[in-house]
């Protein structure tokens, strides 16, 4: 099936430099599934690995937004994780990482802690099954990572964001319980603050958007968010805090959700929540990153928090199945503002990095 067929990966061989590595397409081991990648995102995960900041990873495949169409398929795989029988030639998107369903969290249900989740992300490229990465023409699916088959309605520039912006944020909103009628501050109107608030609409919430990007808060507008709050308008913390008290007739939102990666903003959204109310903390992923923050507020407010990572990797389904919902409803498309071919990844790169560019995507067909 595979005999004789090559593809490129991308490798980082240190931070900021990366090679193009010529190795054959294995057979997949039972289980398995090889795709050829049509398109990849870059995330905020690869800027912060390729800026050489991640404490442990220095080099390896990078990229985990995608979308494939199946190039082959391993013994006994003729469904996807729903059911939904698959092909080669169907085009399908995988969870970014493992659920081995045999470790600690996956024995107490918290498959998204699974503590093999990166047992094969970012290996370095010689290893096979070489295709570890997105950023590349194929790549390989194993048996422990769930896939499923994107609906025809999903064009592919919608459908490669789904395995990680929007899963995360859904995952997240209904981790903290989230109720309709209920008024929510979403910290960062990127790409995870967008799907957020997409989500939350869906789930009659009203949406509260704060951001020091004005672009941004004008698509968050585009995405349903009822008030904006931009830094420009409101420069201190004292004046968004009072500004988001004057929305709620005093009493603040009933939860916040912080997707900025900023620990400031971690900091600055107890302020902004109601007594009683709920914490849903994404974007502070990276270990070591301090700030000046007030433990008696919280206690006295009585807030809840809910740190959440990744996510059940089932919510991929729910969020195709939510994007084929909403297609024509909310901008899905405007959230990639670049587009780049294979061979100028490293500039992709580079232009991220630099905020050249917001969001760019690497198209190979």
């Amino acid at each position: 099936m595979c005999d004789g067929k090559k593809g490129l990966v991308a490798e980082m061989t240190e931070p900021m430099k990366l090679e193009f590595k010529e190795y054959p397409i294995v057979e997949p081991t039972p289980g398995g599934v090889i795709v050829k990648v049509l398109q990849t995102n870059i995330c905020g995960s690869e800027l912060h690995i390729w800026k050489g900041l991640h404490p442990v990873i220095r080099s390896g495949a990078l990229g985990h937004e995608m979308i494939g169409e199946i190039f082959a398929l391993g013994e006994g795989v003729t469904e996807d994780f729903a059911g939904q029988p698959i092909k080669v030639g169907d085009r399908v998107v995988s969870a970014y990482f493992l659920t081995c369903r045999k470790c600690k969290p996956c024995q107490e249900g918290q498959f998204n802690l699974c503590e093999n989740a990166y047992k094969f992300w970012r290996l370095p490229t010689e290893q096979a099954p070489h295709f570890h990465g997105t950023f590349g023409t194929h790549y390989y699916i194993h048996p422990d990572q769930y896939f499923y088959k994107v609906p025809d309605e999903i064009r592919n520039n919608v459908a490669a964001s789904a395995n990680c912006a929007l899963s995360q944020v859904y995952f997240g909103l209904e981790t903290g319980q989230v109720k309709a009628g209920e008024t929510i501050l979403v910290q960062g109107a990127g790409g995870l603050g967008l799907n957020a608030i997409a989500v939350a609409k869906e789930k009659n919430l009203r949406v509260i958007a704060v951001d020091a990007v004005d672009s941004r808060l004008e698509q968050a507008k585009q995405f349903g968010a009822d008030e904006v709050i931009s830094f420009t308008d409101y420069p201190t913390l004292e004046a968004r805090v009072e500004r988001v008290h004057e929305l709620t007739d005093g009493a603040g939102v009933d939860v916040a959700m912080e997707v900025t990666g900023v620990p400031a903003a971690f900091s600055e959204g107890v302020h902004h929540i109601r007594v009683g109310g709920r914490y849903i903390a994404i974007g502070n992923i990276s270990p070591g990153q301090t700030v000046a923050f007030d433990p008696g507020l919280l206690t006295r407010k009585a807030i809840t928090i809910y740190p959440v990572l990744r996510y059940h990797p089932w919510y991929l389904k729910k969020s195709l199945d939510f994007l084929a919902r909403n297609i024509d409803r909310y901008p899905f498309e405007t959230l990639l503002d670049a587009e780049f071919k294979l061979e100028d990844i490293k500039g992709a790169l580079d232009k991220s990095a630099s905020r050249e560019v917001t969001r760019a995507t690497i198209v190979l067909v």
